[in-house]
């Protein structure tokens, strides 16, 4: 299993996890980050996930500490909770609660190479049949690549 999202305390914020990056990188999973195709499983396998890590306003708030810890504040992923309800029937959970529920989801969230290498194949077919340039020739080299490092 592969841990998706590093946690950093003192800034209440996620990396992430240099591993899957790489693996991302490789096989063509990195949008405007290498989770954002996670994020739309998390927010009810809705376009609308893809900007659960869209808080610059919280990025801003922890840049100073941050850039201290030589961290570029721009590549934190931090949890608002307000982007975890739509207010349709409810919000059941205060603000706090989700934000803890979903910090704790977040940190131990690990994904197998098997569900990875499928949303790769998934996103490559899905750029082929869509004539985008982006589509990956050789993928299926670079998935027994990945897999070779991981054994």
């Amino acid at each position: 299993m592969i841990r998706v999202l590093n946690h950093l305390p003192e800034l209440d914020a996620f990396l992430i996890a240099p591993e899957f990056q790489a693996i991302a990188n490789k096989l063509g999973l990195t949008e405007w980050h290498e989770a954002v195709w996670i994020g739309r499983y998390l927010m009810l396998d809705n376009d609308l996930g893809e900007h659960i890590f869209d808080n610059w306003e919280l990025r801003e708030e922890r840049q100073a500490k941050a850039e201290a810890m030589g961290i570029e504040s721009d590549f934190l992923m931090i949890v608002d909770p307000t982007r975890f309800q739509d207010g349709k029937d409810g919000p059941c959970h205060t603000d706090d609660e989700r934000k803890r529920f979903w910090t704790d989801v977040l940190r131990s969230l690990h994904l197998s190479p098997e569900t990875i290498i499928a949303e790769a194949r998934k996103a490559n077919e899905q750029r082929r049949q869509s004539g985008w340039d982006k589509a990956i020739d050789d993928l299926e080299e670079r998935i027994a690549e990945v897999r070779k490092s991981l054994s």
